[in-house]
């Protein structure tokens, strides 16, 4: 089976998309290694790194909402208070040990 250009290239959602992901791994990884890092001058340039990758996840979430690509769902309010009533818990539990 011969592949064509149409069926190997992204279209510009999926491209924007795939972009989007790649910068929140790479997010992910950088604050790893800023967690693991055992000298200023590396955590600083993990820092650093990590603060361009988050400028740029930023740009290209922009870019998604501008063309209707990214739609966040406003948050359910159950939701929001059940995650609430969780935490407090939490916060309880842990001040009593």
């Amino acid at each position: 089976m011969k592949l064509t250009k149409s069926d190997v290239t992204l279209n510009e959602q999926d491209a924007l998309q795939d972009m989007l992901e790649s910068e929140k791994q790479l997010m992910s990884l950088y604050t790893t290694a800023l967690f693991e890092g055992s000298t200023k001058s590396m955590r600083k340039n993990f820092s650093t790194n990590l603060m361009g990758v988050a400028e740029n996840q930023y740009t290209i979430f922009t870019q998604m909402s501008t063309r209707g690509y990214y739609k966040p769902q406003p948050a359910n309010k159950n939701l929001i208070d059940t995650a609430n009533q969780t935490y407090k818990k939490q916060k309880t539990a842990l001040k009593a040990k």
